[in-house]
């Protein structure tokens, strides 16, 4: 991962972090449910975020590096898998 994409990467993590923290006290403090809802929401657009950057970078570095040592297949087994996992119902 590039220090560019990894410090990004754990700023949203942080983010992410404190968000559902405030999810948390929102559901003990017993706060209305389309509010709570609307930060979930919010959560998950910024989870999706963060696996988007995390793929950018890999596709941008370890999925080119791994084709030109010869290893296509085990590359698109992997990104074929990811689109599985993200595409379950």
């Amino acid at each position: 991962m590039r220090a560019e994409t990894k410090s990004d990467v754990l700023k949203r993590l942080n983010y992410i972090e404190g968000h559902l923290q405030g999810v948390r006290r929102m559901v003990e403090e017993e706060k209305y449910c389309p509010e709570i809802l609307k930060q979930t929401f919010a959560v998950r657009r910024a989870i999706e975020k963060l696996e988007a950057i995390i793929l950018d970078g890999h596709l941008h570095t370890c999925a080119i590096d791994g084709i030109r040592d010869g290893r296509g297949d085990q590359v698109v087994s992997e990104l074929l898998e990811l689109y599985t996992l993200a595409h379950r119902s």
